[in-house]
């Protein structure tokens, strides 16, 4: 015989268990801890995260046109990678970003996080910050087209100007915004590069400049200032005019700042001249240039390595002056040259690209 399935029933009728008074208490004090911690949580961070942005190939297309395009110089197609790498930036003016990001980021090792107010002065809006990159990516634009000429002694003018004046400058007070400089100590400034080079020669002595402000010659007296490099500076901030006998353009957009300098020029060369200068290798790489083709530092290197080793890159070309924080953030598989000036970074592509041996290049 079946027997009946055994069910547990509840009938009015019997009496009740009391509820304890302190269940009800711990219940909504654990509902408000978790409330209170999920708004926690998604609250505002002031830190600012890093992470690896998109690679661009200078000698490549974007949008189905050429990256880089010249007008009135004979060119030549080239083929390889010379990438150009980005950072995405979150959080201060391009968007706060909330607790829950900044741990997440923190737990990355690809990821960097820095306090909002190290990245950012007190004040910066989205719309300055944008102005400001624009700017500076016209500026990078202009001087690597200026250094990628000068490496190939194609002539070109280019008329210093005052634009600032640094913290504890030498010639505040003696030079003024927007004062042109024409000599120093009568030898003609035709660049970044021959100011640099007369104020070091000098070793520190008085320079007399000749400059035009509004309009009219002048002479001026100015004593540099050694730097902690061991240079010697004016402490000014320079804006430089060039007149390029053709033109080039780049095509990039929603890319700022002044770091893809080196790849710009890198690119331009190897469009302007016979021959494949990469071999057809994958290269990839930073920094800022100056007319006279000096390598500077940027920010942001180690996100730069992930993303170009994630694009396919195996060589990467780093500012030496960045050299401390690439140690210890190379990815497998990329191999990265230490450059200083634009010459360093052709005789590095030129060389792996006809698969000479690494070890012969400068590294950090």
């Amino acid at each position: 015989m079946t027997q009946p399935a055994h069910v547990e029933t509840y009938s009015p009728g019997e009496p009740t268990r009391p509820r304890d008074p302190r269940f009800r208490a711990m219940a909504v004090s654990g509902g408000l801890a978790v409330v209170l911690c999920a708004a926690a949580v998604l609250l505002p961070s002031p830190y600012v995260i890093e992470s690896p942005g998109p690679t661009f190939n200078t000698i490549g297309e974007v949008n189905g046109q050429p990256l880089i395009q010249v007008e009135g110089r004979e060119t030549f197609p080239p083929e390889g990678e010379l990438d150009l790498t980005t950072v995405f930036v979150s959080g201060g003016p391009n968007g706060q970003v909330n607790v829950l990001d900044t741990f997440r980021a923190w737990a990355n090792p690809n990821e960097n996080v820095l306090p909002e107010q190290l990245v950012y002065p007190e004040g910066t809006t989205s719309s300055d910050l944008q102005e400001q990159n624009a700017v500076a990516m016209t500026s990078s634009q202009e001087s690597a087209i200026a250094a990628a000429l000068s490496h190939e002694d194609i002539d070109y003018t280019e008329e210093l100007s005052v634009a600032g004046f640094a913290t504890d400058s030498a010639a505040e007070g003696i030079l003024r915004e927007g004062d042109i400089l024409r000599t120093i100590d009568g030898e003609g400034i035709e660049n970044i590069g021959t100011l640099r080079s007369a104020l070091n020669g000098a070793e520190g002595a008085p320079a007399t400049l000749s400059i035009v402000r509004d309009g009219a010659p002048l002479d001026v007296d100015v004593t540099p200032r050694e730097s902690p490099e061991g240079g010697y500076q004016l402490g000014i901030v320079l804006a430089s005019t060039f007149e390029f006998p053709f033109d080039v353009t780049i095509q990039l957009d929603n890319v700022g700042g002044p770091s893809a300098g080196t790849m710009f020029a890198l690119g331009i060369i190897d469009t302007l001249t016979e021959g494949d200068l990469t071999g057809g290798r994958h290269f990839a790489g930073t920094g800022t240039i100056d007319s006279a083709g000096v390598v500077g530092p940027i920010g942001g290197i180690a996100q730069k390595l992930v993303g170009a080793r994630s694009s396919g890159a195996e060589f990467f070309l780093a500012p030496a002056e960045n050299c401390g924080e690439v140690v210890g953030n190379i990815p497998d598989g990329l191999t990265v040259v230490k450059v200083e000036t634009l010459d360093d970074a052709v005789e590095a592509v030129e060389t792996l690209g006809a698969d000479g041996d690494p070890a012969t290049l400068p590294s950090c």
